[in-house]
């Protein structure tokens, strides 16, 4: 999972500096929500792993609008982006809560919805050149997002305990 956080902090410092790879980084972290959606469809099936990728691909469309409008500094654009992000989350959480009751509805969007703020925070550093919150948020960002795929992880072993005995 580190990569694909390393991925999306390069995304925001491309498209916030106009940098040409942005394109690039978008399409490469793009391609990083199909790859979590095909790593569950052994579990979850094919459509599920489908339906999840659709949802993270929107979740990395959506900060595309965050970032923009923020970088504009047009804060109704960002205000209409940040709910749009909420509702992705919602959506998030509440197919990952019907997948497995272990990933309870309230706890996944508590998680997103840090993610989230985490990610609002980098992306409000770098714009005001604030480098070591900017630093801070990339850091706590980080160990955030590992906290979440190790919960997502427990979750498959405790609802599939027969696929992970030796």
């Amino acid at each position: 999972m580190g990569r694909p956080y390393h991925l999306h902090a390069k995304f925001i410092i491309s498209a916030l500096a106009d940098l040409g790879d942005t394109g690039k980084v978008a399409e490469r972290l793009l391609r990083n929500q199909d790859d979590i959606g095909e790593a569950i469809k052994p579990f979850y099936g094919d459509a599920a792993g489908k339906k999840l990728a659709s949802l993270l691909r929107d979740h990395i469309l959506v900060v595309t609008e965050v970032v923009k409008a923020a970088k504009m500094g047009n804060s109704e654009e960002l205000a209409k982006a940040s709910k749009k992000w909420e509702a992705n989350a919602d959506d998030i959480a509440v197919f990952l809560s019907d997948a497995n009751s272990h990933w309870p509805k309230q706890e996944r969007v508590n998680m997103l919805y840090k993610h989230l703020a985490l990610t609002t925070g980098e992306v409000v550093s770098r714009l005001k050149k604030e480098w070591a919150a900017d630093i801070d948020y990339y850091d706590k960002g980080h160990a955030h997002v590992l906290m979440f795929a190790d919960s997502l992880t427990d979750g498959i072993v405790k609802q599939f305990p027969e696929k992970f005995k030796k």
